[in-house]
């Protein structure tokens, strides 16, 4: 008896479309009928063209790592510490607010609804979030050495206030904030950026 010839399809969209499943409705809320409906292919096509999905969910975020997620690399290569902070916000509230985006960050809003039945997922993300963590206290600790930064700057607490606030903005965006209200938000946690070397040197004459 003939068979078919398999579906054909374009990987790369299938891959988009099942990021922003993810992205939608968490690892386990999306079911594989929902992939399988965005991604428009059978479960056969799936498992052959990007295992099972778990293996899919990791694909998934490495594409959002270089698509939407993009702006954490281009925010570390601003040349100042305050501008590499900037971009970090206003780069995540572009992508929180963007018309095609299902809101929140995929990292922060699967992560905050990963069960035991996800533990390795969970532990994928906790390192997703330590490596930008480990690269935010990286820039401003070079800051810090090239004067940009004042000598008694608590680099690693900076990070941490500013992943923070991050993390607060893709949750209140998933609540249903707006863009303005958001840009109030990174507005006022700028206000607490530290003194620069050379301003720290002026008070001090």
């Amino acid at each position: 008896m003939a068979t078919g010839r398999p579906r054909e399809f374009d990987p790369d969209a299938a891959l988009d479309a099942a990021m922003k499943v993810f992205w939608h409705k968490g690892y386990e809320g999306a079911s594989l009928d929902d992939l399988t409906h965005a991604m428009g292919i059978n479960r056969p096509s799936l498992y052959a063209a990007f295992g099972n999905k778990e293996s899919l969910f990791r694909k998934a975020l490495d594409r959002y790592a270089h698509g939407p997620g993009s702006y954490l690399h281009k925010a570390l290569a601003k040349p100042t510490a305050r501008e590499a902070a900037e971009c970090l916000l206003y780069g995540g509230i572009d992508v929180l607010t963007c018309p095609e985006s299902p809101g929140g960050c995929l990292v922060v809003q699967t992560a905050l609804a990963c069960g035991q039945a996800a533990e390795s997922i969970r532990r994928e993300l906790v390192t997703v979030r330590t490596t930008s963590l480990d690269l935010i206290q990286k820039r401003f600790e070079k800051a810090r050495h090239e004067g940009d930064l004042a000598k008694g700057v608590d680099c690693a607490g900076l990070a941490r206030y500013v992943a923070t606030v991050m993390h607060g903005l893709s949750v209140q965006a998933a609540s249903g904030a707006d863009r303005k209200q958001l840009q109030q938000v990174a507005e006022w946690a700028l206000r607490a950026w530290p003194v620069s070397g050379s301003q720290e040197n002026e008070r001090d004459r």
